[in-house]
């Protein structure tokens, strides 16, 4: 079984996240959530099928500007950019389904 990536506590800008090309998923969580880590091998699944699209898992919680910006509220928390704008959101995934649904609108 492939080791999970923690996640980082270093975030982009919102500015540089606004000005990525092409489609990425950014990840909101922390190393010690149960939900972050039981979502994990849902959330790997569903990105087998699509190894080119940048993902950046991101370390949220009080006081972090990027998590801040997207209003995220509970974690994990998915959202699925193209060009810098947001085209889905997945909240707490509870199967690869959802996660891979949201893929189809990158």
């Amino acid at each position: 079984m492939a080791t999970v990536t923690a996640y980082s506590a270093t975030a982009p800008s919102r500015s540089e996240v606004d000005a990525f090309a092409g489609p990425t998923v950014l990840e909101f969580g922390t190393n010690w959530c149960g939900y972050c880590q039981g979502a994990q091998a849902s959330i790997a699944e569903a990105f087998v099928a699509h190894p080119d699209i940048r993902h950046l898992k991101i370390e949220d919680g009080p006081g972090r500007p990027l998590g801040r910006s997207f209003k995220v509220k509970l974690w994990p928390t998915l959202i699925f950019l193209r060009d810098g704008a947001e085209v889905a959101r997945v909240v707490r995934p509870t199967g690869a389904q959802e996660i891979s649904q949201a893929f189809t609108l990158l």
